[in-house]
C-alpha cells in the first residue's frame, strides 16, 4: 500500500475526498428525499474515512485506520436506525419527502 501511496500521492486522495464530500453536501442541500439525504451523508462519511486512511498510511500510524473502523460501525448503526424510522414514516404517511414531514411537529 505504501508504494501505491508514493506513486499516486496524498494530494490525489485529498482531491478525491474533497470531490466526494462536495457531492454529499450538494445531495443534502438540493435533494428533498430522505433516502437520498441518507446516501449523501454516507458519501460524506466515506470521504472523511478515505482521508483518514490515506493520512494514516502516509504517516505510518494505524490510529487513523482504527478510528475509521469505529466510524464505520457507528455509520452502520445509524443507517439501520435511520432506515427503520423511514420505513415507519412511509407506512404512516406514504411518502419520505422532507417537505411533507414538516407536518409531524407537535
Amino acid at each position: 500500500m505504501e508504494t501505491i501511496l508514493k506513486e499516486i500521492g496524498v494530494e490525489t486522495y485529498l482531491y478525491l475526498s474533497a470531490l466526494l464530500f462536495s457531492i454529499g453536501v450538494f445531495g443534502i442541500l438540493f435533494r428533498r428525499n430522505a433516502i437520498v439525504m441518507f446516501m449523501s451523508i454516507e458519501i460524506m462519511l466515506n470521504a472523511v474515512n478515505m482521508m483518514l486512511v490515506a493520512f494514516s498510511t502516509y504517516h505510518q500510524d494505524a490510529s487513523g485506520q482504527v478510528f475509521v473502523f469505529f466510524s464505520m460501525a457507528v455509520a452502520a448503526a445509524e443507517v439501520a436506525v435511520g432506515l427503520a424510522i423511514l420505513v415507519s414514516i412511509f407506512r404512516n404517511h406514504g411518502s419520505v419527502d422532507i417537505d411533507n414531514l414538516k407536518n409531524l411537529k407537535g
